[in-house]
């Protein structure tokens, strides 16, 4: 069942947004060819521990407990890649995940970034993938239920000759990083049922995440035991935004202060 959160709330959660927001920005600053995801992931733990927030990735409960205060996921990574030792070479993609918690709020989202120059239909990926999560936010405060936004997000990925990762779906977020409700991009047989919809009321606050691949829906796990793949080894993207729907309709908690995104 979703929670509601009062104007106050959905405003100390803008202040964690904005934190996450800033560490995007830097962490951006820092991909280029020969950076190693390690020292993007030290920067943002830094940044976090300056500002007193708390990442809200370190430690996460596991097999092994999440070692890093970012995900970070190249080429065929679709999402939970562990930052290492690994350097970016011209023509990855790398998707940055990460969030924290301030003031008892979190915040928390995503983006895939080129190092470099990319291949025409990579940066296709990346475009498609930006654009339908900008499609489902744009929709908030024109539909009454998730389930038209997730239909129309699959229509359009699917339109784009791409697929959508139904493995990792988005979520609630408030006092904690992952609330209900639910959040998928796609339209699945509970939905289609009408049990696990939920209503697009004012108050509600979610993260909203979708990943897109190039090739094949499916995803396997690594060794490692958090760092998913796509099966066919092709590219995937990976955005993510926080967003309240408010009286005055949609606001993006994770973008800039002018509204700007990454």
């Amino acid at each position: 069942m979703e929670i509601l959160r009062s104007p106050r709330e959905i405003a100390q959660m803008r202040k964690a947004g904005l934190l996450v927001w800033e560490v995007h920005r830097r962490a951006s600053s820092m991909i280029r060819p020969g950076v190693t995801t390690a020292e993007i992931d030290a920067a943002v733990d830094g940044f976090f521990v300056r500002h007193n927030a708390i990442p809200l990735f370190k430690g996460v409960p596991g097999e092994v407990p999440f070692p890093a205060a970012t995900c970070i996921s190249v080429n065929d990574e679709v999402v939970h890649g562990i930052p290492g030792s690994r350097k970016l070479v011209e023509g990855d993609i790398v998707s940055i995940d990460t969030g924290c918690k301030l003031g008892g709020w979190c915040g928390d989202a995503a983006a895939t970034y080129p190092v470099g120059r990319i291949a025409p239909d990579v940066q296709r990926l990346l475009d498609v993938t930006r654009n339908v999560l900008s499609l489902a936010i744009a929709l908030l405060d024109r539909r009454q239920r998730w389930s038209q936004v997730a239909a129309e997000m699959e229509l359009y990925v699917k339109k784009h000759k791409f697929s959508i990762v139904e493995a990792f779906v988005g979520h609630g977020i408030g006092r904690e990083m992952h609330e209900d409700p639910q959040v998928p991009n796609f339209v699945d047989h509970k939905l289609r049922r009408g049990s696990g919809d939920f209503r697009l009321a004012k108050g509600l606050v979610i993260a909203i995440e979708p990943m897109v691949n190039m090739g094949n829906k499916r995803v396997r796990t690594k060794p490692d035991h958090w760092t998913q793949v796509t099966v066919d080894g092709m590219p995937s993207a990976h955005f993510e935004h926080t967003v309240a729907i408010t009286e005055n309709g949609p606001l993006v908690l994770t973008a800039g202060p002018n509204g700007e995104s990454w």
